[in-house]
């Protein structure tokens, strides 16, 4: 035989192969995957999200620098800064932003083995859950496991971080007459509780960003469960 020909033949048996190989891995569906697999790449997204957010967010300039949980000032005290930067109060203002921002990035860092021990601990209802439960499902899982335990966990750091600056303490002042007349929501009562409340918005927010790349890219990920798991969901 004609070896030119020979090897034109064992190229097109490989191509064909390789696209049967590619049609069966496009064909696998969640049923196919053991329960083993389901598991084991939620606990790995999960991981991987809580991990990467918490790297980004726990330093300098992990929330100023970002426009997407940058914690802007509270409530009337937003609206009222225009105001104050007119009677040369805008240095204080600058200062209290930096502060609520500095705040959440060295609370942040603190979150990272509760989240990880909330992954340990989920059950197979949980993995399947997160699977088939959306784009939001990875956010979702860590919001109900570790929004409370954490919110105790930050607000002693956001108080040390903001007790100094004059401003918030006058903010809390005021903050706490106009919650009594409903004019300021309870969580936002002072300083420290609205701080603490954004930083975990923008944890939860960040771990989502990165659930969303999983699953728009599985096979990008460089995970071999990640992309059979994930892969299995398109």
């Amino acid at each position: 035989m004609d070896r030119r020909k020979f090897s034109s033949s064992a190229v097109a048996w490989l191509a064909l192969v390789t696209i049967i190989v590619r049609q069966q891995a496009h064909a696998l569906t969640l049923s196919d995957l053991s329960n083993k697999e389901a598991s084991q790449g939620s606990k790995t997204a999960l991981e991987r999200g809580a991990l990467t957010a918490v790297g980004q967010l726990g330093k300098a300039d992990g929330f100023l620098g970002n426009p997407k949980v940058r914690i802007p000032l509270p409530g009337y005290l937003a609206d009222a800064a225009k105001f104050l930067r007119t009677l040369g109060r805008g240095k204080q203002i600058e200062e209290l932003e930096l502060a609520m921002n500095r705040a959440a990035e060295a609370a942040v860092p603190l979150a990272k083995d509760m989240l990880v021990n909330a992954v340990k601990s989920m059950s197979f209802a949980d993995a399947k859950k997160i699977l088939t439960g959306g784009d939001t499902s990875v956010t979702s899982f860590f919001e109900e496991k570790t929004r409370t335990p954490l919110s105790e966990r930050f607000l002693p750091v956001v108080t040390r971080a903001t007790e100094k600056v004059d401003l918030a303490e006058k903010y809390n002042r005021i903050a706490s007459k106009a919650t009594g007349l409903g004019l300021v929501k309870k969580e936002d009562a002072t300083i420290q509780q609205y701080v603490t409340r954004k930083t975990l918005d923008g944890l939860y927010i960040m771990i989502g960003e990165e659930e969303k790349k999983i699953r728009q890219d599985p096979i990008g990920t460089g995970s071999a469960i990640l992309g059979k798991v994930f892969g299995a969901l398109k």
